[in-house]
């Protein structure tokens, strides 16, 4: 299965001075269609068909719900003003060596008429290092260098995922794990049984404003929570299938399907529905 893949936004006071953070940090004010952090969810809990010492944890609240991704047709931005970048100001930091290694040999197959800065990426580079070291996409002017900016005839956003399209590729094969991976998180936590048995939950749930650290509440805009992002006419399960089999393999991922159904067919109106969801 796919590594796990974390976006970590530092806070503004934390990048000024070395300065302990807050137990909580404080909540930007949402925009206007974002709803809030906490509300009651769905969860459901059942063993990896594939793994007797794994259990999955998956929010049905998430999973059922109606999200999608909506760059380039309402998407207003992670930053102010920038709204054709998306979520992909800050570029992408990689989950490892062999994540840098994947995406270096589809970089590889890139050409100018689908890549904007070819030139720049192929001449000066396209990996570059953040302040901790931490190696990931190199932003250039405003954004991620692999974002096509509008105006330019290959094709507007990001050029690993217009080559996996014209290759007839998922853009999983293609992309950063970070930038496939959202909005969906895929979290792990050993749990201590009352008979002395241990077992491996997986968490696979939304990746919200918390996910990003404490520079998320500082994000301009977030599309998981905004009602904007909350109308699509397949659920978050059926249309990430080929992201969701790489989390959790095709035997989990079949299990969720059924579970999932189970809660649309059974329970009408929704126990727990997702707050952004028009209502049904």
């Amino acid at each position: 299965m796919a590594k796990d893949a974390k976006y970590v936004v530092r806070s503004s006071q934390a990048a000024q001075a070395e300065v302990p953070e807050p137990a909580v940090p404080a909540l930007r004010p949402q925009e206007p269609d974002e709803k809030g952090l906490d509300f009651a969810r769905a969860w459901v809990e059942f063993p990896d068909p594939a793994d007797e010492e794994q259990v999955f944890r998956c929010d049905l609240t998430w999973l059922t719900s109606r999200w999608n991704c909506v760059f380039g047709s309402g998407c207003q931005g992670i930053k102010a003003g920038r709204a054709e970048d998306g979520c992909c100001t800050l570029g992408a930091h990689f989950s490892d060596e062999d994540d840098e290694k994947r995406v270096a040999g589809h970089v590889a197959r890139l050409t100018p008429d689908i890549w904007q800065y070819h030139d720049v990426g192929t001449r000066s580079g396209w990996v570059s290092e953040d302040e901790d070291g931490e190696r990931q996409t190199r932003p250039y002017k405003g954004s991620c260098i692999f974002q096509n900016r509008p105006g330019f005839a290959g094709g507007v956003g990001c050029s690993l995922h217009i080559l996996a399209l014209k290759e007839g590729r998922e853009p999983l094969e293609t992309k950063p794990d970070v930038c496939w991976q959202l909005p969906v998180r895929r979290t792990y936590e050993w749990i201590d049984r009352p008979d002395d048995t241990r077992v491996l939950q997986v968490s696979i749930g939304e990746y919200d404003r918390r996910g990003w650290g404490p520079g998320g509440h500082d994000l301009h805009w977030w599309c998981t929570s905004a009602t904007s992002a909350h109308g699509a006419g397949e659920p978050v399960y059926v249309s990430y299938r080929p992201e969701l089999i790489e989390l959790m393999g095709k035997a989990g991922y079949d299990r969720l399907v059924e579970l999932c159904e189970e809660r649309l067919r059974s329970q009408l109106p929704l126990l727990a529905p997702h707050p952004a969801d028009p209502v049904r």
